[in-house]
C-alpha cells in the first residue's frame, strides 16, 4: 500500500521527526528510509532503540498511525496509475487482494475511500504473526483469494516487499519509489504503474515466472 498505492512514505516520516522531536530526539532522512516497508512494531522498536524516547514500540507505533490516518483522510496521494490500474481490475472482474504492513485501521482508511468490492481480501500487518519479509503475508492473501500463489501477481515498492512476495512464489513486478529494489529469481521490474495496463499483467507475471 504505502508507496506502491499511495505515496504516504512524506507523511511517515513527517510524523516520526514530529513524534520524535516532540520527547527532545533527533531523527535524520536515512533513519527514516530504512524504516520502508517494515512491520510497523519493528520500525517502532527501532525507533525506540535510535532515539531513546520514553514510549514503548507499541505507543510509538499508536502515536505514528494516528498522526497518518489524520493525514491520510484529508488526502489520498495516490501513485501514477495505481488508482486507474485497481479501478480496472475491479471492472474486469479480477480479484485483487491489499497485503499491507500498516494496520487495519490505516487501511480501512484507503480501503472505503474506493468503490466496494475493489479488494475482495485485506491482509494488514496486524493480522499475521510475520510480517514482510516472511512469505506468510502473501500466502494468506493467496489462501484467502482461493488460489496458489503463482496463479496471483504481486506488486511492490520495497526490499522487504518483494522478497515476502517472492518468498510466497508469486511473480512479482517491482515499482521502484524511495528504495533500491534488490536484484532477485521471480521479480520484473516496471518504472511506474502508469505503464501498465490489465492486459499486460498476464505477459508480466510470465517473465516474472521464467526468472524464477
Amino acid at each position: 500500500m504505502d508507496g506502491t498505492l499511495i505515496d504516504t512514505e512524506p507523511y511517515w516520516m513527517e510524523a516520526e521527526n514530529d513524534l520524535i522531536e516532540s520527547h527532545g530526539g533527533t531523527w535524520s532522512d536515512a533513519q527514516a528510509f530504512q524504516l520502508v516497508g517494515n512491520e510497523l512494531i519493528v520500525s517502532g522498536r527501532i525507533i525506540k532503540k535510535q532515539t531513546g524516547i520514553p514510549l514503548t514500540p507499541e505507543e510509538i507505533v499508536d502515536a505514528l498511525l494516528e498522526r497518518v490516518v489524520v493525514k491520510l483522510r484529508e488526502h489520498v496521494p495516490w501513485r501514477p496509475g495505481a488508482r486507474e490500474l485497481l479501478l480496472a481490475a475491479r471492472d474486469a472482474g479480477l480479484p485483487c487482494a491489499l497485503v499491507t504492513m500498516s494496520y487495519e485501521s490505516f487501511a480501512r482508511v484507503l480501503v472505503d475511500s474506493l468503490p466496494a468490492g475493489t479488494f475482495e481480501v485485506v491482509v494488514t500487518g496486524d493480522m499475521v504473526e510475520h510480517g514482510k519479509p516472511h512469505p506468510e503475508p502473501y500466502l494468506r492473501a493467496a489462501h484467502d483469494l482461493a488460489l496458489a500463489p503463482e496463479q496471483c501477481v504481486a506488486i511492490e515498492d520495497s526490499a522487504t516487499g518483494v522478497r515476502s512476495a517472492v518468498a510466497a512464489g508469486v511473480p512479482t513486478l517491482a515499482v521502484p519509489h524511495l528504495v533500491e529494489i534488490p536484484q532477485l529469481d521471480g521479480l520484473v521490474v516496471v518504472p511506474d504503474l502508469a505503464a501498465v495496463s490489465l492486459d499486460d499483467l498476464p505477459r508480466l507475471a510470465e517473465q516474472a515466472r521464467a526468472t524464477g
